[in-house]
Formats: structure tokens, sequence, C-alpha cells
């Protein structure tokens, strides 16, 4: 195989990266190449369930800053990216939810036909290994595996029952769910996960390790693109960076498909002259396409933290040493059982708060204080954590919008994002509604006997709307969820059609989570597999 050149060439080894590549790449006349920015995925923290956070604030992740923003106190927020194999989806707590039929009925009802929930439910089943559930919903032959946790923290039980508590005092539809990508999201329950016997199945591990056996397909790793070649409105490769600081050509004898990520994906699209054209002329870039979407419509999750103190300390999350800690590592390297088994985010739920029919509220919960996260770490690779207990709601709403810009026409520069986080109001009476909500869950008879009070709000934050709105502007981060900078949609404010071709260019696609036009309600990597099998799909069916 001709190494600078290749019928397809997948922009990004993430989520979606890893799948469209090793979709494609089934048909052993394309000649497949991924080039990945990071370092490949080879890490005992990355395989180990409970490791993931030894990965944070690593070489395997970059982090970009949010400009301040007056709806948040004036602060930067951090938004951390994934460089490795896998992408976030080797970094993250691996939960699997879908997000509500009304999502992907909504981008339908929106203009995005063949989209709606009935539509895209084969290609969720088509990667699903279902290890529990066997329903209309689910899949059970897909490559990747769906499992429920075998570890359950005491601090996990006692959620679920107390939020069930809270529910039947305050009237609300708080049951037991049994599986959040069912008839019904809403409940409270315990998330599967992308997980078996204690180990990640990241899409990177079971898409892409099983298909790089064939000859067809290239990984590169330590490969970040410049940006794409465009001749004659038509996508013929890309320039890679090397370690030097030049550049090497790879030609497209078909297609390039950028799956770089929410942030990542239209910065290469604006590098490579798609984008709004009085932006990219600021920069002396070229206009090859004026697409003004390109980069607006950013949307995130937004989270803030509810924690309670224990009584007393109750092992997890790297509390023990020495010799329990060193029993934990063997607990997981010879029988995969264990503490290390566990994705740390065991239990939570879904809560519609505004009484409008859909969950905007989700909690998830873990066994430490959020105050604590990324301190120290002990032979586990885990975080040191003040003993607590975190009940933190996640606004599943994304009235705010943001948009992404280049900082310059350096490749290397991180883009300028301009989050706008909590700048529409529904979202913080949302937070605060969810804020209400958890400090009621930590006080319920089922957590009492571990918790003595509240870590964050505290007792000095008032339960009064205006006071819970200053904590929530003065204290909410983002979830790690960005989305919809590269829009689908009918319209020429879409930057991809249905097929998710970018356009105004030939053979030019993107896949990923920047293409949801609407950020779906809930964690976010099942979409973006979705989208892939759909991308794949699209692409080998183009004539």
């Amino acid at each position: 195989m001709n190494a600078d050149v290749f019928d397809y060439i997948v922009i990004g080894g993430g989520a979606a990266g890893c799948v469209v590549a090793a979709r494609l790449s089934e048909d052993h006349s394309r000649q497949v190449l991924l080039l990945e920015a990071g370092i490949d995925d080879k890490s005992l923290y990355i395989r180990m369930n409970g490791a993931y956070f030894r990965t944070l604030n690593t070489k395997r992740t970059v982090t970009y800053n949010s400009e301040p923003s007056p709806y948040t106190e004036n602060r930067s927020i951090a938004v951390m990216q994934a460089r490795t194999l896998g992408g976030g989806h080797s970094i993250n707590g691996m939960v699997y939810i879908r997000g509500q039929r009304e999502d992907y009925d909504g981008w339908a009802a929106k203009g995005c036909l063949g989209w709606s929930f009935e539509e895209v439910l084969p290609y969720f089943k088509k990667s699903e290994n279902n290890q529990r559930l066997m329903t209309d919903l689910h899949g059970n032959t897909g490559p990747l595996t769906i499992s429920d946790n075998s570890y359950r923290h005491v601090l996990s039980r006692a959620f679920v029952t107390g939020a069930q508590q809270v529910g039947e005092r305050l009237g609300l539809p708080i049951h037991y769910n049994d599986d959040f990508n069912g008839p019904r999201q809403e409940g409270v329950g315990y998330y599967q996960t992308t997980s078996l016997n204690g180990e990640r199945c990241s899409t990177s591990r079971s898409f892409l390790w099983p298909a790089m056996s064939r000859r067809n397909l290239k990984v590169r790793v330590n490969s970040p693109v410049a940006h794409v070649m465009i001749e004659n409105r038509r996508a013929v490769g890309v320039r890679v960076l090397t370690v030097d600081g030049g550049l090497i050509e790879i030609r497209a004898r078909k297609e390039v498909i950028i799956c770089a990520g929410a942030t990542v994906s239209p910065k290469l699209l604006m590098l490579s002259g798609i984008g709004p054209a009085d932006h990219l002329r600021e920069h002396g870039i070229e206009v090859v396409s004026d697409v003004p979407g390109v980069g607006e419509n950013y949307q995130d999750h937004v989270a803030v933290a509810v924690d309670g103190r224990l009584k007393n300390p109750i092992s997890l999350l790297g509390q023990d040493r020495g010799f329990k800690a060193l029993r934990h590592g063997l607990d997981w390297v010879i029988r995969r059982r264990g503490l290390l088994t566990s994705n740390l985010v065991e239990s939570g739920g879904f809560f519609d708060l505004d009484g409008d029919g859909r969950p905007e509220i989700q909690i998830h919960t873990i066994a430490m204080a959020s105050t604590s996260w990324g301190e120290g770490d002990d032979i586990t690779g885990l975080p040191s954590p003040e003993h607590g207990l975190s009940v933190s709601p996640c606004c599943l709403t994304s009235h705010s919008r943001g948009r992404i810009r280049l900082r310059s026409k350096d490749p290397s520069a991180a883009p300028i994002i301009e989050a706008n986080y909590l700048s529409n109001s529904l979202d913080v009476e949302n937070l605060v509604r969810g804020v209400r909500l958890a400090r009621q869950i930590l006080q319920a008879p089922a957590l009492a006997q571990y918790i003595e009070g509240e870590i964050t709000p505290g007792d000095a934050v008032n339960d009064d709307d205006s006071a819970l709105e200053a904590y929530v502007r003065k204290n909410a981060e983002n979830s790690y969820h960005p989305a919809g900078t590269c829009a689908m949609g009918n319209d020429e404010n879409a930057v991809v059609d249905l097929q998710l071709r970018v356009r105004g260019i030939i053979g030019l696609r993107v896949a990923d989570a920047s293409v949801m036009p609407e950020i779906v309600r809930g964690n976010t990597t099942a979409a973006t597999v979705m989208i892939a099998e759909r991308a794949a799909e699209f692409i080998t069916q183009a004539p």
C-alpha cells in the first residue's frame, strides 16, 4: 500500500474516528488511514475501569480555557479534551446513555430528515453488545460491550434509595429505573457502562484494535493535521505537522472525514479555508468556501458541585493506603474483582423538575467530594479525596450557545472558546432546581447514617432562588460534552448536510458530536458512536 495515498483519510482517533476507520476497512479493497494527534491508548490506567482519573492532566489530554464570561462571574472555565486513541472514550467514566427519543425526533422536526429516533435506533443497536438487556431497543451482537458494574458501593446504593424517598415525600415521579436507555429515561438507578469484567471497552479497543490486523488499515499517532487540502472545491488530502515543525502531504483518492470533536473539527475547517469569510480573512486565510455556521452553535452540559461530608471514612477512590491499596490492585489484576472494576460513577438519575414531561437534570454520583478531584494519587492511580459523596446535578438543556474561533492561522494554537455558559436564564433555572433537589437527597433517611452535612454549597448558602443562582454562576463547570459546532441541517445555515457532507466541498465530511444540531440529553459518547456508524454507511453507499 502506498504510504502517501489512501482512499480514505480519517482525522481524529476518538470515539467517532475509531468507528469510521474500522467500518470502512471492513472492505479490504479500501485503503484507510486514521490520523490521531495524540498518543496510543496502551495504558493500564485506560484499561482498568477505576483508574481513568490517572490519565487526566497528562500527555493524554489537553486543556483549553473558555473566554471569561459575565454569566459565570468572569471566570475562564477549563475545557479538557483527550489526546489519545479512543479520545474521550479512553479517559471518561464509560457511562452509556443515548439521550431521549425526543432529542432525535426534535432533530427531524427541525429539518434533519432521516434522523428521528426510529431511524437512528438501528445504528445504536448495530454497535451494541448488551450483556443484560435483550429487547427491541437493544443490540446484542455489536462490537461495543455494554454491561452492569459488578461492584456497587454502599453510597451508590444509598443514593438510589434516598432519591426515591425524596420523590415520595415531594410527590415527584422518582422511581427505580433499570434501563435509562429503555422506554423512559426518568428515574434513578445504576448506569450501564462500556466495559466488561472491569475493563474499559472504548471504541478504540472494541472497533479499532480488532481492525488493526487488516493490511488495508493504517493508524498513525502523534500526527496532528494542519489543514485539509482543497483543490477545485474537492478535498484531496491533508497536511500533517511533523515534530520539527514541517509538513507532510498525504493524498486521499475518495474522501477525507473529520472526526476531531466539537472544538477541533471547526478549527480544522477554518484552517482549511472553510468557515465565516470575514473571520478567515482576519487571519490571512484564503476563503475556499464561505460557511458562516462553522464554529457557531457551541453547546455543552453544565454541572455544579453538591457534596455531602461523610461521618466516617468509607473505602473508595484512594482513601486506602499501603497494603489495602495494593490489595485493590491485586483484586483487579488476578480476579477482575473489587473497587477498581468500578467506573466510579455507578449510580445516578434523570429528573423532570420543570414539569414539561422531559428530564432536564441528570445526577452522577461518585463516592468522593468533587472538591478533591485530581488531588494526589497512590498505587491504585486514584485521587486522594476528602471523605464525601458527590451528587452534583448536570443541566441537560443547552439553551445557551457559544462559538469556536481561530486564535491565529497557526495550527498549533488553541482555539478561542466563547462558551457563553449560562447566558440563557432557562439553563440557570434548571440548575437551581437541580441543586435544590440534590441537597434534599443528601438529607434523605437512606443517607442519614453516612452524611453529617454539606461540603458544598454549604450552610452559608441559603435555599432561596437568588442565593442558589449566585452559587451556580460562581461554581458551574462544563461536563466535557461539547457539541454542535459543525451542525447538520438542510438549510444554508448548516455546516454539513444530512449525510454529513461539508456544504460546498466534494469529498469532505464531518462525523462527530459537532454535527449535532442540538445536544442530546445525556452523556454524548453513545450518540457519537451512532453518528459514526451512520457516516460509515453513507460513505460506503456513496457512488
